[in-house]
């Protein structure tokens, strides 16, 4: 059965599963070390990742049984995966358990914390793609920013088919993305509440409850 959008945000679909609400929680808890808030960005990412490629085309295989022959498929496109550094690097292996065959193209964006605008600074991406399906990997959709700009580099590239899957979203991360990129999908373990302002006595532009700075804690660097 395809995922169900969630209400008011089309072309999202938020995790209906009991355990990435289980592991999103962990997540969440102020006390979880880094060793294990990686663990569990790898594992969620894997989840997220299975979400997002349950239309992803397959072609048939012929295979041999220890009994008989059989028609099987096998995977049709070739996958990207495309983590935006840094924090997005903690959910490639868990994606890349799943389609070991999968590319990954490393994508440099920060976001300037007083403009809140993304900055890029890393990108090593072919001449023409290779692949016919990417997967942008980054654990928070906050402003929109900086998915706005990965997926503006990878239409550029050449690529059609895009897709968003990261951890927690803000409706604000949400509305900025489909405002620019429509035709992206985006799969996440949830959306939150807002963004954070100043009245908050935090920085602004924080996804709320949220987790934390993912980076920092995968890092630990907080």
């Amino acid at each position: 059965m395809p995922p169900i959008p969630a209400p008011s945000f089309p072309n999202t679909f938020p995790s209906p599963h009991p355990l990435a609400q289980h592991k999103l929680t962990l997540l969440r808890t102020r006390t979880t070390e880094p060793k294990k808030f990686r663990e569990v960005v790898r594992e969620l990412a894997a989840m997220l990742a299975y979400e997002a490629t349950q239309d992803i085309a397959i072609q048939p295989l012929q295979v041999q049984t220890p009994l008989t022959s059989m028609s099987g498929s096998k995977v049709a496109e070739k996958v990207g995966l495309v983590p935006i550094l840094r924090a997005g690097l903690g959910m490639v292996e868990g994606a890349w358990e799943l389609m070991p065959h999968a590319e990954v193209w490393h994508l440099g964006l920060y976001r300037d914390e007083k403009t809140l605008r993304p900055v890029e600074y890393y990108n090593k991406l072919p001449i023409a793609p290779t692949v016919d399906l990417c997967l942008i990997l980054d654990p928070m959709l906050a402003t929109g920013g900086s998915a706005i700009a990965a997926v503006d580099v990878l239409k550029r590239w050449g690529v059609s088919r895009i897709k968003f899957v990261g951890v927690l979203a803000a409706p604000e991360g949400i509305r900025a993305l489909h405002e620019q990129h429509p035709d992206v999908a985006i799969h996440i373990a949830a959306i939150d509440e807002r963004l954070t302002n100043l009245a908050d006595g935090f920085p602004a532009g924080f996804i709320w409850p949220g987790l934390g700075d993912a980076g920092d804690r995968q890092f630990g660097t907080a």
